[in-house]
């Protein structure tokens, strides 16, 4: 096992490395900079373009004078070294203070959301699978294709409808005015939880839906193989055979969603987050990417992906926890 784990872990390590010189890569891929953004702006506003010597200066400035290589190479020093993201153009501040304010609402909701999507969906998988082609099992499966058709932003708007229409509460953003700024008490927890229940529900439906089908699937197999017959006949109840063979077998393929369901999470939330006023990563992140403010974006990019190969990490030692075979492989 410990083989096992160090192999995982120095193969994450290797992979967030590459990932960070991708992520890099891909914010210079559109044609131009910052400053070439600013001029474009200050032009389009009515002034007049700067020669060449000033867009130089500024280019310097902002430290986009340096080829890619070299960017990219002071760009993780300092996040090695110091712990820096760079400076942020458009907020004229640091980028790790722009991405921190962002990071722990944007965690809070999307391990609310996974919570929610495990939750909901493991016993409702089971259920299905045991009930194949019943009354419940024909809705659960009509609901689940249901939420992975329907957009997250109408589901968004259909849930503040109804927060505001049967319960009298405007659910936009996290908290309430006067707990925006407020220290931590009871009230402000009680807030919180009246506010996150609708963007947890529709980042997580779609998850939720997804799984359902693939537990549903999995476990459908595993009740159908010679085993279970076997177990079943030398007189082992119903419910025991259930949870200790076909369930956990059929666990293997649901917890292996957990790296791409993570970064899914934080990704899906991006167009719920700007309906709700949500103050998450996605809205920061999104206008970051247009206004191609480099060190934000990238210091994004690289934590979502980060959060990637954790997931994965994650799903591999669970993985080998529920079935031995992996590790020797």
């Amino acid at each position: 096992m410990r083989q096992f784990l160090l192999r995982r872990f120095v193969t994450m390590i290797f992979t967030v490395f590459i990932i960070s010189i991708l992520a890099f890569g891909i914010i210079q891929l559109p044609p131009g900079d910052y400053v070439d953004q600013l001029i474009t702006r200050m032009v389009s506003q009515g002034g007049q373009s700067p020669d060449a010597n000033t867009v130089q200066k500024l280019k310097e400035l902002y430290g986009l004078d340096d080829p890619m290589p070299i960017q990219y190479l002071k760009w993780i020093g300092k996040i090695i070294l110091r712990g820096e993201f760079g400076y942020s153009f458009t907020y004229r501040e640091d980028a790790i203070k722009i991405i921190s304010e962002r990071l722990p609402a944007t965690f809070l909701l999307s391990l609310s959301s996974f919570m929610f999507v495990w939750i909901v969906s493991l016993p409702i998988g089971i259920y299905s699978a045991v009930k194949k082609y019943s009354l419940g099992d024909y809705i659960i499966s009509g609901i689940g294709f249901i939420g992975l058709a329907v957009p997250s932003f109408l589901l968004a708007l259909v849930c503040l409808y109804i927060s505001y229409k049967y319960f009298g509460v405007a659910a936009i953003g996290l908290y309430s005015k006067e707990f925006a700024n407020a220290p931590w008490n009871w009230a402000r927890m009680v807030d919180l939880l009246q506010h996150v229940w609708i963007p947890m529900v529709v980042i997580g439906v779609g998850g939720t839906a997804g799984l359902i089908r693939t537990l549903r699937a999995n476990l459908l197999d595993e009740l159908n193989k010679p085993y279970v017959d076997t177990a079943r006949a030398k007189g082992l109840s119903e419910a025991r055979l259930l949870w200790k063979y076909p369930v956990r077998h059929a666990l293997n393929p649901f917890v292996s969603t957990l790296g791409w369901m993570l970064p899914g999470l934080i990704s899906g939330e991006v167009i719920v987050a700007i309906v709700l006023n949500l103050p998450t990563s996605g809205p920061v992140l999104y206008n970051a990417l247009g206004q191609q403010d480099m060190y934000v974006a990238a210091g994004f990019l690289l934590l979502l992906s980060t959060l990637t190969v954790i997931g994965t990490f994650v799903s591999d030692v669970l993985l080998a926890l529920l079935d031995p075979r992996i590790r020797l492989q």
